[in-house]
């Protein structure tokens, strides 16, 4: 196994467990707002992704297929992320009664 793929594999799996461990200590009531502030992160995955599938358009299929993959898989966790947040405001907007008026 070439030793570039070896420390890239070493990286990935720390990662994994790095992120296991974060993630289970967050308490329930903090889950949505962290996950409301990592849009962005995956905002710059879309980016990341878009630009190296642009790069390898013309090289090897097969970067192709997985980058846009990528590009569907983070679009759809922006997505729902923001569909999630929007969801969550909606909770905490005054609910008016069939009878009163808004006030300005």
């Amino acid at each position: 196994m070439p030793e570039g793929l070896l420390n890239n594999l070493y990286i990935f799996v720390l990662a994994m467990f790095t992120g296991f461990e974060v993630i289970t200590k967050v308490p329930p009531l903090l889950h949505t707002p962290l996950m409301s502030g990592s849009n962005a992160i995956s905002g710059i995955s879309v980016i990341g992704a878009l630009v190296i599938t642009a790069a390898a358009a013309g090289e090897s299929t097969l970067i192709l297929v997985l980058g846009v993959i990528a590009v569907a898989m983070g679009m759809i966790n922006v997505v729902g992320g923001f569909l999630v947040t929007d969801r969550m405001l909606q909770m905490f907007k005054k609910k008016e009664t069939p009878g009163q008026t808004a006030k300005p």
